[in-house]
């Protein structure tokens, strides 16, 4: 039983979902000035599925489900990507009857089951007492539900897609733009050599921002994203007519994975197969999206077709290392959440709202959505962001809060 020689009390931490850069700051800084503070930190391995697997026995080896955070540790991670405390995609309050942990399945026997309860005790078996979760909207929401039972909770929003209500940024967003940029601009390259359309499916299943960020960077000449349904012929136009304007003859255009085009009553996922959330897996709307342009380009091209570079920029834009943002906020957001333990406050989502660093209502992230406001930022007719003022506007200009 970890309850060691603590003097304030016990949190833990945890991790859930995709991996971004960002994550192993963000857990050095919560553990590095708990452990100052006086208080033990344990970090839970594997998002939300480690604390479920926990065997309540003082002698069972529960270590590959948790473990004892010391600076060395954290310090040894703090500057790396990914999580060295690994993720799943797990919701404990709908599990499977084949994903139900072994030594629980004679207690849980349906098809879906809910075991938020062992949840419960388990926490109470490490003797925790504050939880910090780092996550997106699907991790974060398991939280709130532990909050709502009365556990306290203070959240940390991480997602490649800045799509974490209450908040102007979430931990990873940054490196993911800074590769998006980068590696759009290594591919161009090759596309102004061949003299074709660049077309690069990148992260944003409901939110458009990490296709419109880029784009308003000078990556891309168009970019188009959920919030807004396009059509082909329209894109295909302006990429043809943006690459007749380059000088290299050649265009770019940056596709959220989910988007749809007229036509299409659904996003594009790779198979069947859906997460403990719900969510089928996206991919595939590039590769269709580029088929369709170059069939649609001898169109606009003088009857011939224009050959076309595709790539899914996917996982190389949350793996390595994090930018300079995605090291300083996650020691922010981590020092923001022991300030909360340290008043005795839970319930609450530490948040970057207007420049300043603040802290919401944690329910936040089931309450409401975090959308591009096409009619504000997106300029539906030329496929791209549009702006027309930045004045007092957040550092990524649009907050969707």
């Amino acid at each position: 039983m970890a309850q060691g020689s603590r003097k304030k009390g016990t949190i833990g931490i945890l991790t859930g979902g995709g991996d971004v850069p960002g994550l192993n700051p963000a857990i050095r800084a919560v553990t590095i000035r708990a452990l100052r503070e006086g208080y033990q930190v344990i970090g839970l391995r594997k998002g939300w599925s480690g604390i479920t697997e926990i065997i309540r026995d003082k002698n069972a080896d529960n270590s590959e489900h948790f473990i004892v955070l010391t600076e060395q540790i954290v310090n040894k991670a703090g500057r790396t990507g990914g999580t060295f405390l690994h993720t799943s995609r797990f919701n404990p309050s709908r599990v499977s009857k084949a994903t139900v942990p072994l030594h629980l399945r004679d207690k849980y026997s349906k098809e879906t089951n809910d075991l938020t309860s062992d949840v419960l005790e388990n926490l109470a078996f490490l003797g925790i007492d504050f939880l910090i979760p780092i996550g997106g909207d699907d991790t974060l929401s398991y939280g709130v539900r532990l909050y709502k039972e009365g556990f306290k909770v203070i959240a940390i929003p991480k997602t490649m897609d800045n799509d974490v209500p209450g908040t102007d940024y979430c931990i990873g967003f940054s490196t993911c733009v800074t590769r998006t940029i980068h590696m759009t601009n290594t591919l161009r390259t090759s596309a102004g050599s061949h003299e074709r359309i660049l077309v690069l499916e990148v992260f944003g299943r409901y939110a458009g921002f990490t296709a419109m960020i880029p784009t308003m960077a000078g990556a891309a000449n168009r970019c188009v994203i959920p919030e807004y349904q396009f059509e082909i012929p329209h894109l295909t136009e302006l990429l043809v007519e943006d690459r007749v304007q380059n000088p290299s003859n050649y265009s770019v255009v940056l596709v959220s994975e989910g988007a749809t085009f007229k036509g299409m009553d659904n996003m594009m996922f790779k198979d069947g197969e859906k997460d403990a959330f719900g969510h089928a897996k996206l991919g595939g709307i590039g590769n269709t999206v580029s088929a369709l342009i170059k069939k649609e380009s001898a169109k606009f091209n003088n009857g011939v077709e224009i050959n076309i570079i595709n790539q899914h920029l996917g996982y190389l834009v949350r793996g390595g290392d994090p930018d300079a943002i995605d090291s300083i906020v996650p020691m922010a957001y981590g020092n923001l959440a022991l300030d909360l333990i340290l008043k005795g406050i839970h319930g609450r989502l530490v948040v970057l709202r207007n420049g300043r660093y603040d802290n919401a209502p944690v329910d936040v992230v089931t309450s409401s959505k975090k959308l591009v406001d096409v009619k504000k930022h997106y300029n539906a007719d030329r496929l791209r962001p549009h702006f027309k003022s930045f004045e007092f506007q957040p550092l990524f200009i649009m907050s969707g809060t």
